[in-house]
């Protein structure tokens, strides 16, 4: 005789539920405590009946278990998040890569490299873009030109009124020498009249010396 397959759904009557989860629970304990010394596997087991009791069973420690599941999730919740976040960033540098691709192109085009891989309308488009560019470039350099013949002069107008100043400051000092000059000439010439005059005064005094030495007059 054949063992009969049972249907997997819930059983209606009450009694046979009951008689049905204490056998299934024992079997399902005894098969989690095999399971554990065969393979030197940490297990454990919740169960809440359908009353609401609680049966519960751990190879080792209940605690250790359930903390040893929660750090696993939280290294699970890291790796995802590493995992999300290391996704970003090769989609992003795989955004800049074609970026940079893109942009090396139209510099290379722009250079007039590369241009048989274009068509008429992409290379109007080139045209007007150079031509835009080439404006731009253009005004820039007017107004850097300006901007420097502009600062030139303002040297020049700086540098001259410099020279002005140094001519002028030159002049005055030519000047204060030689009033110097003239002044020092001039005491020269009365210092030389002065020593003139003391030998003509000697002769006088010596004129004097020899008439008071001659004879008495007569009395």
């Amino acid at each position: 005789m054949t063992r009969q397959k049972i249907q997997i759904k819930k059983i209606d009557n009450l009694t046979a539920r009951q008689v049905t989860f204490s056998k299934r629970r024992r079997g399902l304990f005894k098969k989690a405590k095999e399971l554990s010394i065969l393979c030197d596997a940490e297990i454990a087991l919740i169960v809440f009946s359908a009353t609401g009791k609680l049966f519960d069973y751990a190879s080792s420690s209940m605690q250790q278990v359930i903390e040893k599941h929660n750090m696993h999730l939280e290294n699970q919740d890291k790796l995802s998040q590493q995992s999300l976040e290391l996704e970003l960033e090769n989609n992003a540098y795989n955004l800049l890569s074609n970026e940079i691709v893109e942009r090396t192109n139209e510099l290379r085009r722009m250079r007039g490299e590369e241009l048989q891989e274009l068509n008429l309308e992409d290379l109007k488009q080139l045209e007007k873009l150079a031509e835009g560019g080439l404006s731009r470039v253009i005004k820039i350099k007017g107004e850097r030109i300006m901007k420097e013949i502009h600062s030139l002069k303002k040297k020049e107008t700086q540098l001259l009124e410099d020279n002005y100043r140094l001519k002028k400051q030159m002049a005055d000092t030519l000047r204060v020498q030689k009033d110097v000059r003239q002044g020092q000439s001039s005491e020269s010439i009365v210092t030389d009249i002065c020593n003139s005059a003391d030998p003509l005064q000697d002769h006088i005094d010596s004129s004097d010396t020899s008439l008071k030495l001659g004879l008495p007059f007569p009395n």
